[in-house]
């Protein structure tokens, strides 16, 4: 056999291999719940990529709840699957339940969000968005947007614990630092929902004479803000004129709420988290090799000069 045909031959068998070493992975998913648009789109995103690898994934929806995902984990590790993925509701309190998927062999991956540094060791890979870098592209498109008119900013924050809120309101602080005109007056969690988000944003339209005194709402995720935006129009006011919106995750309802002027900007967080997962974890059961400990990806702004309505019809089949 020529030296081509060696090459394709072994291309061909080692391709025949992974896949077969896919098919035969279960992986138990334990995934936060249902807090947001862009949860529901990473869920249904996930099942498409293992589907596509011809992985079996098993799904338990812990309602928000880490003692949900605790006991979640450990029926997996009971059930002997090949691996888990972990959306962490927050970031400590996982080193009892991943020393025994670790004992147990089983690799765990983190996907979109990371736990406490010191737990590093015991897991395989984390498959996140920079988050302080999200926030920060954020807070850097306020202080473009505002140049130097006094600005006051209210911020709707994510899950007090969890790593994301932390580090979206680092990185958008950070983004802000030095501009003595922009001012964040009130910040409180709105929890990841809508309704949190227009409860707490009623809140701070009354402690704000109205909203007027309000420049802009930066909100920790999509979902809040189109809470906050529905707080704002029962208010009389105009957001996205009157008050300056800029949130993240790049949901549907964002872009549908951008097209109708009432959003400026929010920055994408991709639902799909597992496709990376997926083949760090096949080649890591195939051929034994062991991923980077952070698989970055991207995060890009958009605003409405993006054509919003071309957008949102490109994402909403994907289960936001």
């Amino acid at each position: 056999m020529k030296l081509k045909g060696i090459l394709i031959a072994s291309a061909i068998a080692g391709a025949m291999s992974a896949n077969a070493q896919a098919k035969d992975l279960t992986v138990g998913f334990s995934q936060i719940g249902s807090e947001s648009g862009w949860r529901a789109a990473e869920t249904t995103v996930s099942k498409s990529e293992a589907k596509r690898r011809n992985v079996t994934l098993k799904i338990a929806d812990a309602q928000q709840k880490q003692e949900n995902q605790i006991k979640a984990i450990r029926s997996f590790i009971a059930q002997g699957v090949d691996a888990v993925f972990l959306a962490p509701v927050v970031s400590t309190g996982w080193d009892s339940v991943l020393k025994e998927a670790k004992e147990a062999k089983i690799p765990v991956v983190l996907l979109d969000r990371d736990i406490d540094p010191a737990g590093k060791d015991l897991y395989l890979t984390a498959v996140t968005s920079d988050s302080v870098h999200e926030g920060k592209v954020a807070g850097d498109w306020l202080v473009k947007t505002v140049g130097s008119k006094p600005c006051n900013v209210v911020e709707l924050q994510g899950t007090v614990g969890a790593s994301v809120a932390t580090n979206r309101k680092k990185g958008f602080e950070n983004g802000i630092a030095g501009q003595a005109n922009i001012k964040l007056v009130r910040s409180q969690t709105g929890d990841f929902t809508r309704a949190k988000g227009k409860e707490v944003m009623e809140s701070f339209i009354k402690a704000e004479g109205g909203g007027k005194s309000i420049c802009a709402v930066y909100a920790h995720n999509d979902d809040m803000m189109v809470g906050a935006i529905q707080a704002m129009k029962e208010a009389g006011l105009k957001p996205g004129k009157d008050i300056l919106t800029v949130s993240i995750d790049a949901v549907p309802d964002i872009f549908k709420a951008m097209a109708a002027g009432e959003a400026n900007a929010t920055v994408e967080l991709t639902p799909n988290m597992a496709g990376p997962a997926l083949d760090a974890l096949v080649a890591y059961k195939a051929k034994g090799t062991v991923p980077p400990k952070w698989i970055q990806t991207e995060s890009k702004l958009y605003t409405a000069s993006d054509n919003p309505k071309a957008i949102y019809d490109s994402k909403k089949g994907l289960g936001y």
